[in-house]
């Protein structure tokens, strides 16, 4: 509070600096203030609290913008009459006080503002002032939810401009241009995942919480060492399988260019619409369900961690047998959950059955993209895609950086397990049958190796793309060289292909506004926001059934008066009866 004292002679740089230091001064020391007049040369005001002799006078220098005080007269003698709220804490001061703490973080909440507030002032906000307050900082500083949508062709432009070979298009409905859908893929990230990534793309969506309603989709892959890849992203107004198909189709043609027939491995949650558009535009590649998902789908269902760890283990089986067994486990422990389960064919799940090769990711590696931009979920549509974009730079040229040092043939990760591969295999006896069969012989089984069809009867060669211990000790046995014989996305050469490509930077806003500024305007296509935009409030958990919104409202009927269209409690007919009375 003594920082908000004011003494007669005391200057301000102009009316702006002193009517926010005045209202800092009321609202830190807990009175209201009555404004007699302010204009842009004189400003009077008193305290607003009956009795209270306090008083202040401050007038503008002759040429000059400096604001000084003349006068001040009295002391307070009101006390703290301004413990619930306060006049002067208005929308544009609260936004003020809260401007840089969301420069440094976009998920400042209301409920954060309403503390911090209180801890400093100790004054209380309604909920909503908090709300509007955080909804107009954010659009000082990033722009407005309809700049954004204004801003995607221009931004589309540079994307292409300044990383040539991009996929980078918006897409609107309507006469009036409306948003409709917007697919990004980033040259470096195409590049990387056709020289060097696994064939693997993981599939999914996360709503956003901007103004406007609109879904985020995406597509990842994984490098050599299991990292995450960003490989193309969308956003739609509205999420469906027409969205889905329309999102493959983009993905299709983005890839089509550098291969001529992509067999992928694709991994989601399973939607229908997901499904199906993988079958129309993929028509050579495999679907996979996320175990993460359809573990913690059968948690919810069944609430039994034991089923988890068992559904788990059942996945990981490399063989139908133990598959088989681990099922039986399952059946012991919930026939209901078993029951549950079969409904996902077990080629869509479990390593056993899966026609194609998923190089041991059984799940999905969306939820880690997804936390790229969870808190630029309520951003303007453009500074979602510059986020990802500074994301992705980033993680590129450290990824680049961190791989000029490695020494071994293959990634890390998969140097590791080709190690304990290879000790394993020094206890193994390997006898060969011909040019390519061995049979191998540890201590409690014998497994049957193929080197001609890289293939083992335990099934970890074929299903990982890595030799296992079984393929180690025939290899070594004939002085084969075990790298020779492993699946070229595990190399450090395809890890250094994937982030060979740099990703180059893209002008900012302003720079942006200058271009812009230099194309005539009737090249300019401007984009409106979606019609339909967020609801207020908090999201419904459950959902409204159509039957029974639509059915008819119940009769109430009056058990007092046998009368309908009140309850006991509203009936008039025994006040009635009491005049009748009197």
């Amino acid at each position: 509070m003594e920082d908000h004292n004011f003494v007669v002679g005391q200057e301000f740089p102009d009316v702006k600096a002193f009517r926010n230091a005045i209202k800092e001064a009321a609202i830190a020391q807990h009175f209201e203030l009555r404004i007699i007049k302010s204009d842009l040369i004189r400003y009077f005001a008193k305290c607003a609290s009956d009795g209270c002799p306090w008083r202040i006078r401050a007038v503008k220098l002759p040429n000059a913008s400096t604001f000084t005080i003349r006068s001040l007269e009295g002391t307070h003698t009101c006390g703290r009459n301004a413990l619930n709220g306060h006049h002067q804490a208005s929308v544009d001061w609260i936004v003020s006080f809260i401007e840089e703490r969301l420069r440094d973080n976009i998920n400042y909440k209301p409920k954060d503002i309403l503390h911090d507030i209180h801890k400093q002032y100790g004054i209380t906000i309604p909920y909503k002032q908090a709300w509007r307050a955080k909804e107009r900082g954010l659009a000082a500083i990033y722009g407005s939810s309809e700049e954004g949508y204004y801003l995607l062709p221009s931004y589309c432009e540079e994307i292409k401009r300044t990383n040539p070979g991009s996929v980078a298009e918006v897409f609107t409905t309507g006469a009036d241009n409306r948003f409709q859908r917007l697919f990004v893929s980033f040259y470096a990230s195409i590049h990387g995942f056709v020289n060097g990534c696994l064939p693997i793309i993981a599939l999914g969506g996360i709503q956003l919480k901007s103004k406007y309603l609109s879904t985020f989709l995406s597509a990842t892959s994984f490098d050599a060492d299991g990292g995450l890849f960003p490989l193309a992203f969308a956003v739609v107004d509205v999420e469906n399988d027409d969205s889905w198909t329309w999102f493959l189709s983009e993905l299709h043609n983005a890839l089509a260019v550098n291969i001529d027939s992509p067999q992928i491995i694709f991994i989601s949650d399973g939607q229908k619409g997901i499904v199906d558009a993988i079958r129309m535009k993929f028509p050579k590649s495999f679907h996979a369900f996320c175990m993460r998902h359809l573990s913690e789908s059968i948690g919810k269902e069944f609430k039994n961690s034991r089923l988890i760890h068992l559904l788990w283990k059942a996945a990981y089986a490399t063989t139908t047998i133990a598959f088989k067994e681990k099922m039986a486990e399952i059946e012991e422990v919930s026939p209901e959950a078993a029951k549950w389960l079969r409904q996902f064919h077990p080629s869509e799940w479990a390593l056993a059955y899966f026609e194609g090769t998923r190089y041991g990711h059984l799940s999905s590696n969306i939820e880690e993209f997804n936390k790229w931009i969870l808190e630029a979920r309520e951003l303007p549509i453009v500074q979602v895609i510059e986020l990802i974009h500074s994301k992705l730079k980033t993680e590129l040229d450290d990824r680049r950086l961190k791989s000029s040092s490695w020494c071994s043939v293959l990634a890390p990760s998969a140097e590791r397990r080709m190690v304990e591969a290879i000790n394993r295999a020094s206890t193994y006896q390997a006898l060969r049958s011909d040019e390519v069969e061995f049979e191998v012989i540890s201590a409690d089984r014998s497994d049957i190796v193929n080197i001609g069809s890289h293939s083992c009867s335990c099934r970890d060669w074929q299903l990982y793309g890595i030799p296992c211990s079984h393929a180690v000790a025939a290899l070594m046995s004939c002085h084969k060289d075990v790298y020779a014989y492993t699946a070229k996305c595990f190399t450090a050469a395809s890890y250094n292909d994937t982030y060979a490509e740099v990703l180059h930077p893209i002008p900012g806003k302003h720079e942006r506004k200058k271009t812009d500024e230099s194309i005539l305007d009737d090249d300019i296509v401007v984009v409106r926001p979606p019609k339909f935009r967020r609801p207020p409030g908090r999201p419904e958990k459950k959902r409204i059934c159509v039957e029974e919104h639509n059915r008819d409202k119940h009769t109430v009927h009056c058990s007092r008066c046998n009368q309908t269209g009140h309850y006991k409690t509203t009936c008039k007919a025994e006040m009635i009866n009491s005049i009748e009375q009197f």
